[in-house]
């Protein structure tokens, strides 16, 4: 019998949640060159890491169905950063404001 992480993480990719990762993704990312380009801002880490977890989600989920295990380390690769996002936040708050 095959458990709900086995299904979730390592299940058919889907096409509409790829459109709409990669998409969050190029938003997040076209926001951060906004006001580095234009507002003369610093990069900020925490949207450069959103960024990058929805862009390895958006990856993991635009893979042809056959590459279920592809897809599985790309998901919790992002599940990695997204998570490493919040430890971040809560323990060194300034690594993230500064």
């Amino acid at each position: 019998m095959p458990s709900i992480i086995d299904e979730t993480v390592f299940g058919e990719p889907s096409r509409g949640l790829a459109v709409v990762y990669l998409c969050g993704a190029l938003l997040l990312a076209g926001q951060q060159g906004y006001y580095v380009i234009v507002e003369g801002a610093t990069p900020s880490s925490a949207g450069l890491l959103l960024s990058a977890g929805m862009a390895l989600s958006g990856i993991a989920e635009s893979l042809p169905k056959p590459r279920r295990r592809e897809a599985g380390v790309l998901r919790l690769t992002a599940i990695t950063v997204l998570v490493s996002l919040l430890v971040i936040l809560f323990f060194a708050p300034d690594l993230i404001t500064a």
